[in-house]
């Protein structure tokens, strides 16, 4: 059972760990796992940039021909592992995947930098690439196609959103009798139970 101690609202506590693994990590406190399952259930795993984080969701951007857009439109459950060493502490997210909106693409693609944006059009994820010059010569020629002009978003680029049905939040303790806080989705609402280290 919830104890007096957990907030209700799951994410309002992501966010409080979010914004201080932001001043405590060295790097990427916004790094994250991202574990995906091809039709047949075989499993990867690859390391993300979470780009949004509310009541709806935990979002990400990526080519959707990739291995992980191919396999989140095959099978569209998720699973997301945050880990901030410097503040000892986890937060695991499992759920479903839903495409993100055309605007809230447009959006988040529209303020990338400009480097990034051209290197979305240039490189063709997951793909085998028959040399570092292959890439370097696709990326000269959409660098000359856009010019000075603006980079549109490209067809095959965009987000995914994962809905959490369950996030747990994990505090190191002393001698691993760790702190396990897990909360489940029921329709609108949350529970949230503890977990034995």
């Amino acid at each position: 059972m919830m104890s007096q101690t957990d907030p209700e609202d799951p994410i309002e506590l992501f966010k409080s760990w979010f914004a201080e693994a932001a001043r405590a990590e060295p790097a990427d406190p916004d790094a994250v796992a991202l574990a995906t399952a091809d039709a047949s259930g075989r499993p990867s795993v690859r390391m993300v940039l979470l780009k949004d984080a509310d009541a709806r969701g935990f979002v990400f951007y990526t080519n959707i021909e990739s291995r992980k857009g191919l396999e989140l439109q095959a099978n569209p459950r998720a699973a997301l592992c945050f880990h901030w060493k410097s503040l000892d502490r986890q937060v695991r997210v499992e759920g479903g995947i839903e495409p993100v909106a055309e605007a809230e693409a447009d959006s988040y693609f529209a303020s990338r930098d400009r480097a990034s944006q051209i290197g979305a059009w240039a490189s063709q994820q997951s793909r085998p690439l028959e040399s570092r010059f292959a890439l370097e010569r696709r990326l000269a020629e959409f660098t000359a196609k856009f010019h000075i002009g603006t980079v549109p978003r490209p067809p095959f680029w965009s987000g995914f959103r994962l809905v959490p049905e369950t996030i747990e939040f994990w505090q190191e303790r002393p001698f691993r009798l760790h702190d396990r806080t897990v909360y489940h989705r029921d329709g609108s609402a949350w529970s949230a139970r503890k977990l034995y280290p």
